[in-house]
């Protein structure tokens, strides 16, 4: 009788626990990689590890030197006394225990920081503090979400307890038409699974056209995993994960492919031929509407950034649609540009000059506005269209206010008009 096959989640995780098979539903107690957190929860969780007496023994102290990142991105520069306590506690914390990667205030987002210093690779599994660490499996490791607790946890022994997720997989054909994006493709996917579409599961993308979608898209797809529910998103490791990789690491890595015969929950074919510019409408993320049939919106503020659409190729889509152009005078259109090297790229090619002349403001590298915390807070009654990956209510600020989710394209395209606006209009 011929072997029932394995995913990949299945058999990142078989290889983290030392299990000789583990299969959808067993729980498991599995070695990490790596752990992530930034500023927002990392002042509390190096005080519960003071409080702890954390590190305990040469283990822990071992995981949280070698493998815990740190990033300073959500509230920075700090903007108060306060948050410049918090981000003084962190450093002091990093200094102390002599982390390898303490990441201060000019380097960029917590997610993305990571993936761009050759930390994140193949095969790995990183339970890290942030939902949207499913970002990670871009990379074809095994990227999730915990909680503070489970943090804590994972820093003092290296390990932390799972069940193993069933695998929804994607099978991606045809190619993006001029002006859809990687962002028009997961809405698309999200407004059609919903919100729990995907509770606790592994949502796995493949197919043919994955050949066309570089990395930025790819952390676009795995990043949004978690808004229909998804445990991790992932994708196997093919030549262009190597690509990206060149250069960044010297690390060895292993690279897991699901077997044909692996058993999936179910395989949803998706063409991306069909696919037309998308906008998700407040306040759920899963309300999903192409841009030319949703209402024209009088729009206050453009957001161009964060975790899931703040990368060089979304500069990039957006300056492509700004240049020669300029924004409409009612509107504020808001970069945050994700990581330093990101900035640099985009500084160098000559992006941030078309976006500036086109009356953007350039934040430093960093979340921005995505949370409402700095940079871009939304008032009362005001509008706005983000490429971030949320839009509930008071998610950029006041909870009156209005977030529509869409493409950087879309976004630029917004901007310009001053009302939603597909950004094939404009070309």
């Amino acid at each position: 009788m011929e072997k029932i096959g394995m995913t990949i989640s299945e058999k990142i995780l078989t290889k983290k626990s030392g299990e000789k098979v583990v299969r959808a539903g067993d729980f498991i107690e599995a070695r990490a990689d790596l752990t992530v957190t930034n500023d927002l929860d990392g002042h509390i969780i190096v005080r519960m590890m003071e409080q702890l007496g954390m590190p305990k023994g040469t283990e822990s102290q071992r995981f949280i030197s070698d493998n815990f990142a740190i990033c300073l991105d959500h509230v920075a520069p700090a903007d108060s006394s306060e948050t410049s306590l918090h981000h003084n506690v962190i450093r002091e914390f990093s200094r102390k225990h002599r982390l390898k990667y303490f990441f201060d205030i000019n380097e960029g987002n917590h997610l993305q920081v990571p993936v761009e210093k050759g930390l994140v690779r193949p095969g790995m599994l990183i339970p890290g503090n942030d939902s949207h660490c499913t970002m990670f499996g871009a990379l074809g490791c095994f990227g999730t979400g915990v909680s503070i607790p489970e943090t804590l946890e994972l820093l003092a022994t290296g390990k932390l307890w799972f069940k193993v997720p069933s695998t929804i997989k994607f099978n991606l054909y045809g190619s993006l038409p001029e002006m859809v994006a990687p962002k028009d493709v997961i809405l698309t996917i999200i407004g059609q699974i919903k919100v729990g579409g995907a509770n606790y599961k592994a949502v796995e993308f493949s197919g043919p056209a994955m050949k066309e979608i570089g990395m930025d898209g790819r952390m676009t797809f795995c990043n949004m995993a978690v808004e229909m529910g998804a445990k991790t998103g992932i994708i196997e490791a093919d030549d262009v994960t190597i690509e990206f990789l060149n250069g960044r690491t010297s690390q060895a890595f292993e690279v897991f492919k699901s077997d044909s015969n692996a058993i999936f929950e179910r395989v949803d074919s998706v063409d991306l031929g069909a696919i037309v510019p998308k906008v998700s409408l407040p306040p759920n993320v899963d309300n999903v509407v192409n841009v030319n049939d949703a209402e024209k919106v009088r729009i206050n503020q453009a957001f161009l950034g964060s975790c899931t659409n703040g990368r060089f190729s979304d500069l990039e889509a957006a300056a492509r649609i700004l240049h020669g152009r300029h924004i409409n005078s009612s509107v504020r259109l808001i970069v945050n540009p994700i990581s330093k090297e990101v900035y640099l790229k985009a500084m160098t090619k000559g992006i941030l000059k078309t976006l500036v002349e086109a009356g953007a403001v350039i934040c430093n590298p960093g979340c921005g506005p995505c949370v409402g915390l700095s940079q871009g807070v939304l008032g009362d009654d005001e509008v706005c269209v983000s490429s971030a990956n949320r839009n509930f209510r008071g998610r950029m600020g006041s909870d009156k206010a209005n977030i529509f989710l869409a493409s950087p394209a879309t976004v630029a395209a917004s901007a310009i008009t001053g009302h939603l606006t597909d950004p094939r209009d404009l070309i």
